[in-house]
């Protein structure tokens, strides 16, 4: 039995609102939940298309269904959180989890095939960083951002996990097997979060800082443009990030590196998210949340240019994935934080998922665009589109830090 956090009440801001098991529990589940979901089809994608006989673009594509899935529910779950909170819609995503694995295992047919990555979909969102993060500012609103730092710290190790434990359940039991023990993976996050307490966070009077002018929510057209170049940087982010995930081993691979230095090269990534979001952790307690989020965003061109030579040089090709992996685990970071500060606490999860659909939508797209520019025009095109990106998610946050960080007083 997990210990529960103390605090179920509506009122319990007197006691600690966050329990360390409580973000402990969340780690875990985020390692899991992201490892046996959105980074499976990086892993299996080449093995399925093998044994299906299926084109790489029509099984990549059910994880585009996916992800369009995320988009269409995803102001749907942030207002669930926000009425009945984290625990029941959690929950209900490690089953949903668990269903789609097996359905995944099961399908000969494009039709189950792409039923289960629907089902696999309304799973994501309700179990990854969006659902945790919503659940954690329901409990304690703005003073969820040190929470929502730590959570992603073992999330990030998600794909260096989890890509190394299914090519050997792979490699032992086929491709079905190693989904349908992810299933079972699934069912092990239930109980991590069944620990979700049921308690809402109420504001109270607290002293402003006097390091800086007291930040004030942007009102009118400034929460317009607040909202705008948030969604946009998400949606970018969200591009890159999910056409990495499903193609930045065969992108290595093609530039020239043996596919199994391809493999070990691109869990670096995932070392690269965590580590960066340790220093965060650490050293970041003072950071301002529009200065991370510019740094972050600047480490993502730096990284593409990296790439370019990734195929000739073994130090470029690590540089590349450690450099994408930190500039990436920091958005994540950032896409959770920049709301506290940026909009009403209370409504963050309606807010950020209306705010986070487009991304998701963009994002279901990148699968299939990356196959068939990778097809058609090579790896370096694909890199060369990832820079451009990248440079419209830096913009982004350059007109963010400008315009709405606080003042130094």
């Amino acid at each position: 039995m997990l210990p529960r956090p103390s605090g179920t009440g509506r009122h319990e801001a007197a006691r600690p609102l966050i329990t360390s098991w409580l973000v402990l529990w969340l780690g875990v589940s985020q390692l899991i939940c992201w490892g046996i979901s959105y980074y499976l089809i990086g892993g299996f994608g080449d093995l399925i298309a093998t044994d299906l006989g299926w084109s790489r673009a029509l099984v990549f594509g059910g994880f585009s269904v996916a992800l369009a899935v995320m988009s269409l529910t995803s102001q749907w779950t942030g207002r669930a959180i926000d009425r009945h909170g984290g625990r029941f819609v959690m929950v209900l995503g490690s089953l949903l989890l668990a269903l789609g694995c097996v359905g995944l295992s099961l399908a000969h047919e494009v039709a189950t095939y792409y039923a289960a990555w629907v089902v696999l979909g309304l799973a994501m969102r309700a179990t990854l960083y969006e659902a945790a993060f919503a659940s954690l500012a329901r409990i304690a609103g703005p003073h969820a951002r040190r929470p929502i730092s730590q959570i992603t710290l073992l999330g990030g190790l998600a794909s260096t996990t989890f890509w190394p434990i299914g090519n050997e359940l792979a490699s032992l039991f086929g491709w079905r097997g190693a989904v349908l023990a992810y299933a079972g993976f699934a069912l092990a996050t239930v109980p991590l979060h069944l620990a979700i307490p049921a308690a809402r966070y109420e504001a109270r009077n607290t002293a402003p800082s006097t390091s800086r002018e007291p930040a004030q929510k942007p009102a009118g057209s400034g929460q317009t443009l607040a909202a705008l170049l948030y969604a946009g940087t998400a949606a970018l982010a969200n591009l890159l990030n999910s056409g990495m995930s499903a193609h930045m081993i065969p992108i290595l691979a093609g530039l020239g590196l043996a596919t199994s230095a391809a493999v070990w090269i691109a869990t670096l990534r995932g070392v690269g998210q965590s580590a960066a979001r340790l220093c965060e952790i650490l050293f970041g307690k003072k950071l301002d949340p529009f200065d991370l989020n510019l740094g972050a965003c600047l480490a993502l061109p730096v990284s593409f240019i990296a790439g370019f030579w990734s195929g000739t040089s073994l130090i470029a090709a690590i540089v590349f994935a450690l450099i994408y992996g930190a500039g990436n685990g920091l958005l994540t970071i950032t896409r959770g934080t920049l709301p506290l500060v940026l909009f009403e606490p209370r409504d963050y999860g309606a807010i950020v998922g209306r705010l986070l659909a487009p991304s998701f939508l963009f994002s279901a797209a990148a699968p299939l665009a990356y196959a068939a520019l990778i097809e058609s025009f090579g790896e370096r095109a694909a890199l060369a589109l990832s820079l451009a990106l990248s440079w419209g998610v830096f913009g982004c946050a350059v007109w963010l830090r400008l315009r709405f960080a606080p003042k130094r007083a």
